[in-house]
C-alpha cells in the first residue's frame, strides 16, 4: 500500500500506517500521532486509566487539533 498524501504529491513511498479517522494509508514522514487518556471499569470503584495512541493524516490531525483547541476554550 502507497502513502494517499505522497501520491497527491507525485511520489511514491510506502505505507506505515493508516489513518483512524478517514482510512488513508500515510508513510512516516505525513503520519502523526494522537494520544488521549481512556478511562475503563466498573462504575464503582476507582476506574483504570490509559494512554490510547492513534494514527492520523496531516488532514485529520489539523482537524482534530482545531476541535481540541475549540474543546478546551469552551
Amino acid at each position: 500500500m502507497n502513502c494517499l498524501e505522497c501520491h497527491t504529491e507525485g511520489k511514491d513511498s510506502n505505507a506505515v500506517g493508516v489513518c483512524h479517522k478517514c482510512g488513508a494509508a500515510v508513510c512516516a514522514e505525513h503520519a502523526r500521532f494522537v494520544t488521549r487518556s481512556v478511562r475503563h471499569g466498573s462504575l464503582i470503584g476507582t476506574p483504570g486509566e490509559h494512554q490510547e495512541r492513534s494514527v492520523l493524516c496531516p488532514v485529520c490531525a489539523k482537524a482534530h487539533a482545531t476541535t481540541a483547541v475549540a474543546a478546551r476554550t469552551t
